[in-house]
C-alpha cells in the first residue's frame, strides 16, 4: 500500500511540473498578450489543473456517477494529451536557447558589436515560431475528438469471438450468438444509421441474441422512434435481455411522483415484450436442443460503484439450475463478475456484460486496447478469463454524455460457441 501511495504522489508531482513547464511555454508563445503574464492567469491555470487532478482521483476512488466519472476522465486525458503535444516544442526551444547561449559565450570576443542585434532578432523569431507551432500541435487531440465524435458515433464494428466452453453439450457446438449492449436510444440523432447497425446484426443470422442492458438513458419514451428498428432483432432460439442501470428511471427527476416512475418501469417491461425480447429479471430459462440443455440466466442490475443500483439477486437468478452443464449469465455491470460471481458462484461459466462503453474514448485494436475507463473497471472491453470462468464486456451500441465516440467504436459482438478448451488461452487484459 505505501508504494502505491508513493507512486500516486510521484505521478501528481510529474503532472504539476508539466503544468509549470507548459505555463512558461504559453507565456513564451504569447509574449505580446498581456493577460498571459498576469498573476491571475497563472493562478487560475493552477487552480484549474489542481481541480482537474483532484477530479481524476475522485472519479477513480469515489462513488461518483459513471457518466460524471467518464466526463471528468475524458477532459483530464484530453488536456494531458494536448499538454504533452506542446511540451516537445517547449523543450526544443529551451535546448536551442541553451545551445545559442554556449555559442555566444565561446564566440563573444570575436563577434562585432553591430551584428548582435540581428542575431538576437533571428533567435527571437525562431523561438516564436517554435512556440506557436507547439500551440498548434497541442490542438491536434482536440481537433481529432471533434472530427471523430460524429464520424465514429455510428461506425458499427463486428467483433467475432470463438467462445470455448468445456462442458458445452455437442448439440450447442457451433451455435452463433449475437450480443448488443447499451443502446441508449435517447442519445441517437440518426435513425438511418441506427437501422444500418441492426441490419449488420441481422445479416449474421444468429441462432440467438443477448441484450445486456441500457436500452434508454432515463425514461421509456426515448424508445418511441426506435422500437420498430430494434423490434426487428429476432433469432430462432430467442432474444434474451436484461435491464441496465439506466433502464429503471433512477436518473430521472420524478419530483416524488412514484406512481409515474412505476408506470415508466412497466412501460420498459412492455417495450421488451412488444419487441419479442424475453426480459429476464433475476430469473433463468432452459434452452433445449436435441434433448440437451444449457441455462440462460438474466440478473437485474448490480454494480459495485456508487450511483449504480443493486437490484440483482443471484440466489433467485440461479435457482433450479444446478443440473445444467453450462450457465450463461447476462449481467449488465462487469464489476459484478469479480465482486459476486467469481467468489460465490463458480457454477457460472460465462458472463455477458456491457456498461463501460469503453468510456467512448481510447484505442482498441486486435492486439492492444487502452481507455481511461480501465482505471475504474478492471474488466472493461473484450474477453477475460479467471480459472474456468469467463466474462465478455461489450463496449456498447450507442453513446451517452459525449455525443459520439473517439477510438472506441460501437460494437456488435458475434460469438461462436465451441465445445472444449481454448487452444490459445490468450486474453486481452
Amino acid at each position: 500500500m505505501p508504494h502505491r501511495l508513493l507512486y500516486r504522489i510521484f505521478i501528481v508531482c510529474i503532472l504539476f511540473i508539466a503544468d509549470w513547464y507548459v505555463m512558461g511555454g504559453l507565456r513564451d508563445a504569447f509574449k505580446k498578450k498581456n493577460f498571459v503574464h498576469k498573476k491571475w492567469f497563472g493562478f487560475s491555470y493552477g487552480v484549474f489543473s489542481f481541480a482537474l487532478t483532484v477530479g481524476l482521483f475522485a472519479s477513480i476512488y469515489t462513488g461518483l456517477g459513471v457518466g460524471f466519472k467518464a466526463a471528468l476522465m475524458m477532459v483530464f486525458f484530453l488536456l494531458q494529451m494536448a499538454k504533452f503535444c506542446f511540451i516537445p516544442f517547449i523543450l526544443a526551444n529551451d535546448l536551442q536557447r541553451i545551445s545559442d547561449w554556449f555559442k555566444k559565450r565561446k564566440a563573444a570576443a570575436g563577434i562585432p558589436q553591430e551584428e548582435q542585434p540581428e542575431e538576437e532578432h533571428v533567435l527571437m523569431g525562431r523561438s516564436a515560431f517554435l512556440m506557436k507551432a507547439g500551440v498548434m500541435a497541442s490542438t491536434v487531440p482536440l481537433i481529432a475528438v471533434a472530427a471523430g465524435l460524429r464520424s465514429w458515433a455510428y461506425d458499427y464494428q463486428i467483433k467475432r469471438v470463438n467462445l470455448y466452453l468445456p462442458n458445452l453439450p455437442k448439440a450447442f457446438d457451433g451455435l452463433k450468438l449475437g450480443q448488443l449492449s447499451d443502446i441508449h436510444s435517447g442519445s441517437f440523432y440518426n435513425k438511418t444509421a441506427v437501422q444500418g447497425g441492426v441490419d449488420m446484426l441481422l445479416k449474421e443470422r444468429c441462432d440467438m441474441v443477448f441484450f445486456t442492458g441500457d436500452l434508454v438513458n432515463s425514461i421509456a419514451s426515448e424508445m418511441r422512434h426506435y422500437q420498430d428498428i430494434f423490434g426487428k432483432v429476432k433469432a430462432p432460439l430467442g432474444v434474451y435481455s436484461v435491464f441496465g442501470n439506466h433502464d429503471y428511471g433512477d436518473y430521472y427527476e420524478w419530483w416524488n411522483n412514484w406512481p409515474a416512475k412505476a408506470r415508466n418501469l412497466q412501460n420498459m417491461v412492455d417495450i421488451h415484450r412488444h419487441m419479442g425480447w424475453e426480459l429476464l429479471r433475476n430469473e433463468n430459462r432452459r434452452l433445449k436442443i436435441d434433448n440437451e440443455e444449457i441455462g440462460i440466466l438474466g440478473m437485474q442490475n448490480w454494480g459495485v460503484l456508487g450511483g449504480n443500483p443493486k437490484y440483482g439477486d443471484m440466489e433467485l437468478t440461479t435457482r433450479n439450475t444446478d443440473d445444467l452443464p453450462v450457465k450463461l449469465l447476462l449481467s449488465h455491470d462487469p464489476s459484478h463478475w469479480r465482486a459476486e460471481v467469481l467468489p460465490d458462484y463458480p457454477q457460472i461459466d460465462m458472463v455477458f456484460a456491457g456498461h463501460t462503453h469503453g468510456m467512448q474514448f481510447g484505442v482498441r485494436t486486435d492486439n492492444y486496447q487502452w481507455s481511461p475507463i480501465q482505471y475504474v473497471y478492471r474488466e472493461w472491453a473484450g474477453l477475460y478469463r479467471e480459472g474456468h470462468q469467463q466474462i465478455y464486456v461489450n463496449v456498447g451500441y450507442g453513446f451517452l454524455g459525449m455525443p459520439g465516440r473517439v477510438g472506441i467504436l460501437p460494437e456488435i459482438t458475434i460469438f461462436t460457441l465451441k465445445a472444449g478448451t481454448d487452444p490459445k488461452r490468450g486474453l486481452i487484459s
